[in-house]
């Protein structure tokens, strides 16, 4: 007997679709390097995954206690988040590449019908770039930062996408890469297909782990959801 299919295959930009994590780590150091603070690993969960606006109050709240001691001035946060932004999608438009598998995949979900949306805590302009670079045709919608009040790893990102498309999130499979994207994923009912890139993931219950997305396709997806009816 065949398995049903996922109602809706969610997919993370940064990191899963496109690899963008290095040049979000890129523009962040970047923006953090003006402030006189090098990035290290020890910034890594205030980094990878999170929105501008988290890691541009991540960045004031560790510059004012370095300005304290002499270093240049933090800046503001709204100002600093405008700088990531900016950083990040000029480096997105200049080097966006799709990782590996994601071509194929896009395409059998698009044979099978399956609906597709990205889930992303980037930026509109961001979003929309790697969209077209993907084919805007392929997915039915999409959910960028400000889209929702908040974003990952809260579930709303998650809730809004499978609320948009007319579909129960618990029969949606969301593709991530980090652990901020499978909180979110996982608190809205989603099983989660995690994609480990710059952290290591382990397996959960209702969470897969692969190392890529070549070897996965439309009867790994379907046996990852459990049963559920469209709304």
């Amino acid at each position: 007997m065949r398995r049903r299919l996922p109602a809706a295959v969610l997919f993370d930009m940064d990191g899963t679709l496109v690899d963008t994590e290095r040049l979000w780590w890129a523009a962040v150091e970047q923006v953090a390097a003006g402030m006189g603070r090098p990035l290290t690993e020890a910034d890594m969960p205030d980094v990878v995954g999170r929105p501008a606006a988290h890691t541009a109050a991540h960045l004031h709240r560790t510059g004012a206690r370095l300005h304290r001691t002499g270093g240049p001035s933090a800046g503001d946060p709204g100002a600093l988040a405008a700088e990531l932004d900016t950083a990040f999608a000029a480096r997105v438009t200049r080097e966006v590449v799709p990782c590996p598998g994601v071509p194929r995949l896009l395409d059998e979900l698009a044979a099978a019908g399956v609906p597709m949306a990205i889930v992303s805590a980037s930026p509109r302009l961001v979003v929309d770039v790697v969209r077209d670079v993907l084919g805007a045709n392929r997915f039915a919608l999409t959910v960028a930062a400000e889209d929702t009040v908040r974003s990952k790893p809260a579930p709303d990102p998650y809730l809004a996408a499978s609320a948009a498309l007319g579909v129960d999130p618990r029969a949606c499979v969301a593709v991530e890469d980090s652990p901020t994207g499978i909180a979110s994923a996982e608190a809205a009912g989603c099983a989660v297909l995690a994609v480990t890139s710059t952290v290591r993931i382990r397996p959960a219950a209702r969470r897969t782990v692969l190392d890529s997305l070549e070897p996965v396709d439309l009867a790994l997806l379907a046996s990852l959801t459990a049963p559920a009816e469209r709304k």
